[in-house]
């Protein structure tokens, strides 16, 4: 499971219709407006194939780690039709900006969303050795700014996340780990809610946060817990690319991107790590590494 818009419902693809209410989950989340630099990634593309954009809006979360860089996963930008413009905003909440301005065509959408700052339009760039084996998908992406007029520095005040050093995780241990605090913040949905027809996931383009719990790290991955019971929350369908913040050697640290997780989004958040080699070769080209 990949936490896109996009999900599999009832034995078909279908994007989730998004209101401005809860993301992350609904329990133990919180607003997160001090978290300038988690941003959500919007595009503008032809679901037809007729060569006319038909939808404009956001798809998944991601970070600032540098002025011009956002990092995000790779499939959230994989696949998209030929044509397909990306966006970044910081803004604490998208879903309600788009939903105001519904009555416009997408592209007039994507347009008065530019004219009054609420995006910034980027370059999207993944990893080529995406997609890899289970055990190092390569899922990570970037949307670089360097070479357009207009960075979201220029447009928003914020403080670029900071990445680990190479091996950190490793060398702060599982042990630390587990007492460390950690936090995911993203624009995704609420965890599954029953109803006629099976499970929905309601919710959606707001800026949240939630604490989560240390399960276990891998040489590729870090699992965390978002057990409600233990005063957990987690990350759901949207957050995907989003940051999960640790702090180790008192720095707070991006230590992982969200990528997958349990079908229902209540055990589980499923973190692809930053502080590995191939992580770091990814990123070199577009970020000054520590």
């Amino acid at each position: 499971m990949k936490r896109s818009t996009i999900v599999a419902a009832a034995g078909a693809v279908t994007l989730l219709a998004a209101s401005p209410a809860a993301a992350i989950n609904t329990y133990n989340a919180q607003p997160a407006p001090e978290r300038t630099e988690v941003g959500a990634y919007l595009a503008l593309w032809d679901t037809t194939g007729d060569g006319v954009p038909d939808r404009f809006d956001w798809r998944c979360s991601g970070t600032m780690v540098d002025d011009d860089t956002f990092l995000t996963a790779a499939h959230c930008t994989d696949g998209s039709p030929a044509g397909t413009r990306t966006f970044v905003s910081l803004e604490e909440d998208v879903q309600s900006l788009l939903d105001e301005h519904a009555d416009l065509t997408p592209s007039a959408q994507a347009d008065l969303f530019l004219a009054n700052g609420w995006v910034v339009e980027g370059d999207p760039h993944q990893d080529a050795r995406y997609p890899g084996p289970a055990s190092d998908t390569a899922d990570l992406a970037v949307v670089d700014f360097a070479g357009r007029d207009v960075t979201p520095a220029d447009v928003w005040d914020f403080t670029p996340a900071t990445l680990p050093t190479a091996g950190q995780l490793d060398r702060v241990g599982g042990t630390t780990l587990a007492r460390a605090p950690w936090t995911v913040v993203g624009y995704g949905t609420a965890e599954a809610q029953n109803g006629p027809g099976g499970h929905t996931h309601p919710g959606g383009g707001v800026r949240l946060k939630a604490s989560e719990g240390f399960n276990a790290l891998t040489k590729s991955w870090v699992r965390l817990s978002i057990n409600e019971s233990k005063g957990y929350g987690g990350a759901c369908y949207g957050d995907s690319g989003g940051p999960n913040f640790v702090t180790v050697d008192g720095q707070q640290v991006l230590g992982g991107t969200t990528i997958t997780g349990d079908v229902p989004c209540k055990a589980t958040n499923v973190v692809y790590r930053l502080d590995t080699a191939p992580a770091r070769a990814f990123l070199t080209p577009f970020v000054t590494l520590r």
